[in-house]
């Protein structure tokens, strides 16, 4: 018989004949939906509920720990798991991360359900989507999509007093649009927390402008362009800067905040000035679990961790390396405040106002590049990274856009850009197409402006 996330917790930390135990229970329900050629093609509505259980064990020379995870919705199930992560533990060498874990704190509604979602959650966009189906292919536009909305409610108990819940929903709308010769394309997407924000009209509208820039062609090669990067492209680059940003790595010179060495470049000038970078689990619309979930350790996170809570960390301050993401472990290390991974990321300019409209009428000649693709590291020291554009390369002149171009590869370290920008929009919640559908959808980023960015290659993608 299926039991509570509460009860799995509870049997498990009563399971459990290690000295100390957390259990996380992630309770998940999904719905989406799927077409192609203006027709929907999909719909599906999905449930599962996982466990992760971490034991620790004292041991002579400090405290050794395991962790497995499965499915678990039965007692009997998540025992299995309770076995597993006490021999794992006991068979483990001493714990480097080890320290105190948290304890003695209860969310006011742990004892609450997990929060479900359902294909109702799409009441106001399946029938607007259905119309811009019809007037798409009236204009003789083709689109392709997706629409995901997932919650998750996380309940984390540990022997030594917690008993956190959270619960975090999350969403996005993405559509590409191809002519009816299927030889030009455009692509948008957008989060949102429950499709409230989500109007498939607007967005068609969007496509079929994008498309009407591409009846014009021109072709152009390899070189440094004058380029604007919207704020989902920015995210995307945002969000590699925030993952490598560990401070480890940095410490041990592997990373472009190591100060070679030995040690980091926290307190040093790495962007331009009035360049903030910050996470806060707080922050509406890209609000996050506030505290840490972790379910196993490595260089950038600790299972000593968990329940630890979490506040807003600015990681650029001004234009400075504020902070890195740290374990207590690596804290110790490097003598900084402990500042766990946040699951969001905002980057803001002092300086940022309008849209990337205007961004684009005060362009003399340059490209605006609406989405990247295919992002991979090149060289982590100074974060350079490559990839292609994809789905719309637009020609700028004189404010206005004259045509679609090419498409290219290019190489760029996203912290360089942040220090040669000369204009960005204001703010606003985006969503990363690269990194967004499956391992962060919580930003919130501008668009940018970059004098000279380096376009190294003509691509043949679409």
């Amino acid at each position: 018989m299926s039991a509570t996330p509460q009860e799995l917790v509870e049997h498990a930390l009563a399971t459990s004949t290690a000295d100390d135990c957390i259990v996380i229970v992630r309770d998940t329900t999904s719905a989406n939906l799927r077409w192609a050629n203006n027709t929907l093609t999909t719909n599906g509505q999905m449930s599962r509920r996982s466990a992760t259980v971490v034991s620790f064990v004292a041991t002579g020379g400090g405290t050794s720990n395991g962790s497995t995870s499965g499915s678990a919705t039965t007692t009997h199930e998540i025992a299995g798991l309770v076995e597993a992560a006490d021999a794992a533990a006991r068979a483990a060498q001493p714990a480097d991360d080890a320290n105190p874990l948290e304890r003695d704190r209860t969310s006011p509604d742990w004892d609450d359900p997990a929060v479900p979602t359902d294909i109702t959650v799409y009441d106001a966009v399946a029938p607007a989507l259905g119309e811009a189906f019809g007037r798409a292919g009236g204009a003789g536009r083709l689109l392709y999509g997706f629409v995901d909305h997932a919650v998750t409610t996380t309940y984390l108990g540990s022997t030594t007093g917690l008993r956190l819940r959270h619960v975090q929903p999350g969403g996005h709308f993405a559509c590409t649009a191809k002519d009816s010769a299927l030889t030009t394309s455009a692509w948008i997407g957008v989060a949102t927390r429950d499709f409230s924000d989500i109007d498939p009209l607007a967005l068609d509208d969007e496509l079929a402008r994008r498309l009407g820039w591409a009846e014009r062609r021109v072709d152009l090669p390899a070189g440094r362009y004058d380029t604007i990067l919207p704020p989902t492209a920015v995210a995307d680059l945002m969000v590699d800067t925030y993952w490598y940003a560990g401070a480890r790595d940095a410490w041990e010179g592997q990373s472009v905040y190591s100060q070679r060495p030995t040690g980091t470049r926290i307190g040093q000038r790495i962007t331009a000035p009035g360049v903030h970078l910050a996470s806060d689990p707080t922050l509406p619309g890209v609000d996050c679990t506030p505290f840490v979930v972790v379910g196993s350790s490595d260089s950038e996170h600790s299972v000593f961790d968990n329940g630890l809570p979490l506040t807003r960390t600015e990681w650029i301050r001004d234009g400075e390396l504020a902070a890195l993401v740290q374990t207590r472990q690596t804290a110790a290390m490097t003598e900084q405040p402990a500042t766990p991974y946040v699951d969001n990321l905002v980057l803001e300019i002092d300086s940022g106002s309008g849209t990337i409209d205007d961004l684009v009428a005060g362009t003399e000649r340059g490209l605006l590049v609406t989405s990247l693709w295919y992002i991979r590291m090149v060289d982590p020291q100074s974060l350079l990274l490559t990839g292609l554009t994809r789905d719309g390369v637009y020609l700028v002149e004189n404010g206005e856009i004259t045509g679609a171009v090419n498409n290219f590869r290019w190489n760029e370290s996203p912290v360089d850009l942040l220090g040669r920008f000369t204009h960005a929009s204001a703010t606003t919640r985006s969503f990363s197409r690269e990194w967004g559908a499956d391992y962060f959808p919580r930003t919130a980023t501008p668009a940018l402006r970059i004098p000279d960015f380096n376009m190294s290659s003509v691509s043949q993608a679409m």
